[in-house]
């Protein structure tokens, strides 16, 4: 199936490692140019070489990090003076800390929503005028299963990824005339970085190990297993595609049928 993706800009946020990391890869094959950001770490260049290497698109790498409003802006704003138009952005940050609501304190209840919401909101704000010129456009937010069901231990993370949700489909109303969409991807437990990394806080707090506590998780999704990186990649490169320009406002998980409700 041809998606439609050669030649198209693409914006991925936290494109230098796990879901992000992948998102890019998959777009790249289908011969996007993309541009992501990432901390300035010396993650960032390496993926950018390898990426680059697998795939033989045009991608560049732009240190920044979405949390502070500016970094997040001049993502943005380098991307486009670099390619001159912007066609698809992915909004992606990792999720905030594991702690129940009596150990977040208001500063980090701020990280949280900057880092979740307002990196979201800044960074399509900065793309919508440009996609609404071009009468075409596809925004696509990273967010988390939990905004669905929301995941014990988790509760900076299920409150601001849902403002996100409220966000989008709002905003894909706004903006469905332009013939721009926007969309959230809503993974479960996907092996990742991040996942490994909630299931060595996980044991610490249960006194088990980190093995156990996967294996608990696996047990729970009807599919036995976690995700990979490449499937839930699949999903938002469809959705970034001219296949997708029907699809707008909706929420679609990728967790192998953990999710127990019926919409």
């Amino acid at each position: 199936m041809d998606l439609g993706l050669k030649g198209k800009v693409a914006f991925i946020a936290g494109g230098s490692q796990g879901l992000g990391k992948a998102v890019t890869m998959e777009m790249c094959r289908e011969g996007a140019k993309v541009a992501i950001c990432a901390l300035d770490d010396p993650e960032l260049p390496k993926a950018v070489e390898e990426i680059r290497a697998a795939t033989g698109a045009e991608v560049i790498g732009i240190p920044a990090d979405v949390s502070n409003a500016d970094q997040a802006r001049n993502f943005i704003r380098k991307g486009i003076e670099h390619y001159g138009t912007v066609d698809i952005l992915v909004n992606n940050a990792g999720g905030p800390p594991s702690k129940t609501f009596l150990e977040i304190d208001d500063d980090l209840w701020h990280f949280g929503v900057k880092l979740n919401l307002m990196s979201t909101v800044i960074m399509t704000r900065e793309v919508v005028p440009i996609m609404m010129e071009k009468r075409s456009g596809r925004i696509i937010n990273m967010t988390s299963i939990s905004v669905k069901q929301p995941i014990d231990g988790l509760i900076l993370s299920n409150t601001v990824r849902s403002g996100v949700v409220g966000l989008a489909k709002t905003l894909s109303n706004e903006l469905a005339s332009y013939n721009i969409t926007v969309n959230n991807v809503c993974p479960g437990y996907t092996m990742t970085e991040r996942v490994r990394s909630l299931s060595v806080v996980t044991a610490q707090k249960e006194g088990t190990t980190p093995e156990e506590v996967v294996k608990r998780w696996e047990s729970s999704i009807p599919m036995k297993r976690l995700g990979t990186p490449e499937e839930f990649a699949a999903l938002v490169t469809f959705l970034a595609s001219e296949r997708a320009g029907y699809i707008t406002g909706a929420s679609i998980q990728i967790d192998g049928g953990w999710y127990k409700g019926v919409m």
